[in-house]
């Protein structure tokens, strides 16, 4: 597949926006690999592993969310640098042209989301964290988190799609009708809010600092994606995480720069 490359097109609505669809982002054979790994998975209560990775679900609403989803191995190693996107989030928050130029994934997470699931609103400008701040400075995109949300499956009106509020990853005011996060608060009926509709394959990029969540899933059936969350390398995994050797050993040396851009630096053993 041939790289996609951020345009100045791309570059000007990301800015006014704070998200960019990107359409037909992943192949149909590794959405397919995909969705027949994800059949596959165990039944699996919320904090057991499968392998390295863990089902940690953000809140009783949100639906079954493995984290650390990469270390479930063949397709989804595919993620960390696919052409679909991986140019996009270097351009946006990889420190592009600095002595620290580079990614790593901060989170990755399989979510498959059912009927009455949402995810509360969270995030945006005001009083916001610098780990997903939204910067542009002399010339440079300089963002703390980019997140994609890979589309499994097709998600239109009643599928649970991720609502964003456009431009509030600039807001200097918080939205007065979003309580603290985790609270509950849905955003189907949010104040500027938009539903980001994909199809399966396409994938949505934004800034962690925009205003964002899930609507309610209303409709029958799955709403399967998977997001990976990107920073700059100097970065770290927000619950702790760590890849295990296995993985790492076994990735191409581009895919394991960025889930170990900065190995570990130990002093020899004493003899």
């Amino acid at each position: 597949m041939k790289p996609k490359t951020p345009s100045a097109l791309d570059d000007f609505l990301f800015d006014l926006n704070g998200y960019l669809i990107l359409k037909n982002a992943a192949q149909p054979e590794l959405l397919a690999s995909l969705n027949a790994a994800i059949d596959k998975l165990p039944p699996l209560e919320t904090g057991q592993w499968i392998g390295n990775a863990q089902r940690r679900d953000y809140t009783k609403d949100t639906g079954l969310e493995i984290h650390n989803c990469v270390e479930l191995g063949g397709p989804f190693e595919e993620l960390i640098d696919h052409p679909g996107w991986v140019q996009h989030v270097h351009h946006y928050c990889g420190e592009e042209n600095s002595y620290v130029d580079g990614l790593f994934i901060d989170e990755c997470i399989l979510s498959v989301r059912r009927s009455g699931g949402h995810h509360p609103a969270h995030s945006g400008g005001y009083q916001g964290a610098l780990r997903g701040a939204y910067r542009y400075n002399n010339g440079a995109f300089r963002c703390g988190q980019c997140n994609i949300i890979l589309a499994l499956t097709d998600i239109g009106p009643g599928d649970g799609a991720t609502i964003v509020v456009p431009g509030s990853h600039k807001s200097n005011l918080p939205h007065p009708n979003i309580g603290d996060y985790g609270k509950g608060d849905r955003m189907d009926n949010l104040e500027g809010g938009v539903e980001v509709h994909l199809k399966k394959g396409d994938a949505v990029l934004f800034v962690d600092g925009i205003i964002h969540g899930g609507s309610s899933r209303t409709n029958p059936g799955e709403r399967r994606v998977i997001i990976t969350r990107y920073g700059p390398l100097w970065g770290a995994t927000r619950f702790g995480y760590e890849y295990s050797e296995a993985l790492l050993n076994r990735l191409t040396p581009e895919r394991r720069k960025i889930l170990q851009p900065v190995p570990p630096l130990r002093a020899p053993r004493s003899i």
